[in-house]
This record gives structure tokens, C-alpha cells and sequence, in this order.
């Protein structure tokens, strides 16, 4: 598999998220791509991605732009349509929640949208992000989601192959896109996440502090058991977390180094995961550290949690009921990242550059586009 310019495209890259960590499994397929993202800040970004060339959108030099970011959703398609990729770019790899997949193709160049999920503000988290707004307000909000909804499935023609981050994520880009995909599961660090340390007395949790990630149903819940938890992360819920905490044991530790999370990984009894997300990496490092999952029973958890229990519905009792079954059963450390070795990186990697391969022939063929 040879392309001579390569180009990546992530909406934007100012963390080290999940979608990120893929984003950074795909620049080692191809380390001499050139980056394209709405806007970034370099130094919250992984060794890998620092190396490479990256090329921002007029967005970058609004100020303070990582506060506000999520208000200019609206501009994003006409944002992405601005970066142009260079003519003689043979093979252009999106990575989208958003709108990345919507970018400029240079004629002939073959484009693989590994896809988190279609858009999630506009297709999946319209109530959840926006129902607290005044009635007015959700009118206009409406009205905007159907545009960015008709502008979305538009764009995705330019896609020569889907790649989907788990089955749940299949099943959606087609019913959404009337488009099949592969499904390519994320990847752990083999190389770094394993267990550390000794087991404590201690629950944890780790996510951006957004409405869809429910970490308040984890707060609600152990304010009543009266158990320890552990919860690291950032965002602008922030303040809202902290203020239902009326439990001296649950502590909020900011957001963590790599080496620290590790660690909080490897010593804590269970992770909690109450989101219906998309696949979830965060289950996959606790069990590659040796610690199994209290999830939630739906979404791309039933394929990332190999060793835990799930919970039915996202209400605290529920998941009450869940640590309590949870803690009348066994999990040996030495099983649980015995059982995840399907998600290593070098399987991924792999999976990319055959999906690839298969798509090129594809093209090469004429076929039309899966």
C-alpha cells in the first residue's frame, strides 16, 4: 500500500480523547501525513501528532476558541469546506464525529471516513445537548439541525468507504447514510496500559463533563451507597458535578497524566461507564490494566466491556443495583486483559491497511462506493 501524500482530517484536535487516540493509531499507519483539523492546540496533543505537518481553518485565530467552540456549530460545515487539501493528495483518511468527513476531495483521490459516528449533535444528542434552552431558542436549534442533517448526508457521497468503530455504529450509518460500512474496533496501547499497582477500595470514572456522559447518575448513586469513587476529567459541567456531591468519599481529581490514569486504572475496583457511547476506549484501558466495568447496557459497550456488569437503565438506582451485584462476584486480574487482546494495536492497524487496500481496489475497479 502506497500513497505518496496522504492526508488526515479530525474536526478538531485539542485534547487526547478517544477519538483522538484513533486519530493517533492512524497517523502511525501513515506518519508523513499532513493533518487537517478546524482548529487545534498542538500542545495537548500526543508525541505522534505533534510531528506532523498540520494545516488549521480561519477558526483557529478566533480567541479563546476552546471555550465557546461548540456555539459555532452552526459555521462548521462552511469552516471544513475552506481547507484545502493539496491536488496531488492521493488517499484523504477522515476521522469524524462531525463534519471532517465534509471536506474538499482532490479529483482521484480516494477518501475512507473512519467514522465515530454521524454527527452526533445533529443525528443523536439534539435533546440531550439543547432541551435546558428557552422555547424560542429550541425552535431556532431545530431548524439548524435539520439544515446541518441535509448538509450531512450531502457530504458523505464524496466517501468511498465507511469505517465504522463498532457494530452499534454500523447499524446507524445505515440507517442514517443508506451506506454500508466495515467495522474496525479502536485500540488500546498495549505498550502502556497493563496493570501497575495493587487493587484499593476505590470505584472510578473518567469523561469530558458533557450532558450525554452521565456522570451525574454516578455522583446521584454514590452519594447514597456511601462508597469510594474516584473521578478525573474536565468540562463545562464542571461545576455542576461538584455541586450534587454531598459524600466526603467521592473526590474529584482534575484532569490526569497519561501515567497517573494509568495507575488510577490499575487500582481501583471497577470503572464506572454510564454513557450510551458510540464504542468507548475507557473501557478497554481499565481492562488492559486488569480492572473490569459497570457499564451501561447499550451502545458500543456490549462490544468494548469483556469483563464487568451492566446496568439496564441510566437512573442511580440502577446502577446501585449493578455495584452491588457487581460486588457479590469475581473478576482475577490476570483473566480480565487476557480477554482484549482482539483490540491490541497492531490488530488495528492492520484491519486500517487491509480496509484500505480493499477499498483502492475498489476504485481501481470502478465499483461504485460501498
Amino acid at each position: 500500500m502506497r500513497f505518496s501524500k496522504v492526508a488526515l482530517v479530525h474536526d478538531w484536535t485539542i485534547h487526547m480523547r478517544g477519538g483522538e487516540k484513533v486519530l493517533d493509531a492512524l497517523a502511525e499507519v501513515f506518519p508523513q501525513a499532513t493533518l487537517y483539523t478546524l482548529f487545534c492546540d498542538r500542545s495537548k496533543l500526543s508525541p505522534r501528532l505533534q510531528k506532523l505537518k498540520i494545516k488549521t481553518s480561519f477558526l483557529q485565530w478566533l480567541p479563546g476558541i476552546k471555550r465557546y467552540y461548540r456555539w459555532l456549530l452552526p459555521f462548521f460545515p462552511f469552516a471544513i469546506k475552506t481547507l484545502r487539501i493539496q491536488r496531488e493528495t492521493q488517499l484523504v483518511l477522515s476521522s469524524s464525529h462531525c463534519v471532517a468527513k465534509g471536506i474538499s476531495i482532490p479529483k482521484g483521490a480516494l477518501h475512507v471516513c473512519y467514522c465515530h459516528t454521524p454527527m452526533r449533535y445533529a443525528w443523536v444528542a439534539e435533546d440531550v445537548y439543547f432541551r435546558s434552552f428557552v422555547f424560542p431558542m429550541r425552535i431556532l436549534i431545530k431548524g439548524i439541525m435539520a439544515l446541518l442533517r441535509k448538509w450531512d448526508k450531502k457530504v458523505n457521497r464524496s466517501v468511498d468507504l465507511f469505517i465504522a468503530n463498532s457494530d452499534y455504529i454500523r447499524q446507524r450509518i445505515d440507517r442514517v447514510y443508506n451506506r454500508h460500512a466495515e467495522v474496525v474496533h479502536p485500540s488500546y496501547e498495549d505498550g502502556f496500559f497493563h496493570p501497575t499497582t495493587s487493587k484499593k477500595n476505590y470505584y472510578f470514572a473518567i469523561s469530558h463533563f458533557v450532558p450525554y456522559k452521565k456522570i451525574d447518575i454516578i455522583i446521584e448513586a454514590f452519594n447514597d451507597l456511601n462508597k469510594e469513587l474516584i473521578v478525573a476529567g474536565s468540562g463545562p459541567l464542571d461545576k455542576v458535578y461538584r455541586s450534587l456531591v454531598t459524600q466526603p468519599k467521592i473526590k474529584f481529581v482534575g484532569s490526569v497524566s497519561d501515567e497517573k490514569l494509568r495507575d488510577l486504572y490499575s487500582s481501583a475496583k471497577a470503572v464506572i461507564f454510564p454513557a450510551e457511547e458510540d464504542f468507548g476506549i475507557v473501557p478497554l484501558e481499565s481492562q488492559a490494566c486488569g480492572t473490569p466495568v459497570i457499564a451501561f447496557g447499550k451502545g458500543g459497550a456490549l462490544e468494548s466491556v469483556k469483563s464487568g456488569v451492566f446496568f439496564e437503565e441510566q437512573t442511580p438506582e440502577s446502577l446501585k443495583a449493578a455495584v452491588e451485584r457487581f460486588e457479590r462476584e469475581s473478576f482475577p486480574t490476570h483473566e480480565i486483559y487476557g480477554k482484549i487482546s482482539g483490540f491490541r494495536r497492531a490488530v488495528f492497524l492492520n484491519q486500517i491497511k487491509a480496509a484500505v487496500q480493499r477499498a483502492q481496489a475498489r476504485k481501481n475497479a470502478k465499483l461504485p462506493p460501498n
